[in-house]
């Protein structure tokens, strides 16, 4: 893991995701304690209908379809939400969240 410098804060979208596959006792305990001390941000009611729209100009420019369009959503949703905030998403997804800074300018750290 890298050093970090600055903040570290959670998106609501990525505890989602976290939660959804949390399997084993020490994994939601480790969540719990995430989401009880520190700040999480959430989508605003303007991330989500932008997301949209750009869900819609990415799917007519790269010809992707309701299934693509659909696991890039979350992503599309925790971009806009740093965007907002003046933060970096920090991810291993490279591919994805490139694409959508294409379309959309926010700071992206790839580890």
């Amino acid at each position: 893991m890298a050093n970090l410098s600055g903040l570290v804060r959670s998106s609501s979208v990525v505890l989602a995701e976290l939660w959804r596959g949390a399997r084993k006792k020490a994994d939601r305990d480790f969540l719990e304690a995430l989401e009880l001390n520190q700040p999480i941000l959430v989508p605003t009611q303007k991330n989500w209908l932008d997301s949209g729209q750009l869900l819609a100009k990415i799917g007519l420019k790269k010809g992707f379809g309701p299934e693509k369009l659909r696991d890039l959503h979350f992503d599309v949703l925790i971009a806009l939400t740093a965007r907002n905030h003046g933060a970096t998403v920090i991810t291993t997804n490279r591919a994805d969240f490139e694409l959508i800074r294409s379309y959309r300018a926010f700071d992206l750290e790839v580890w």
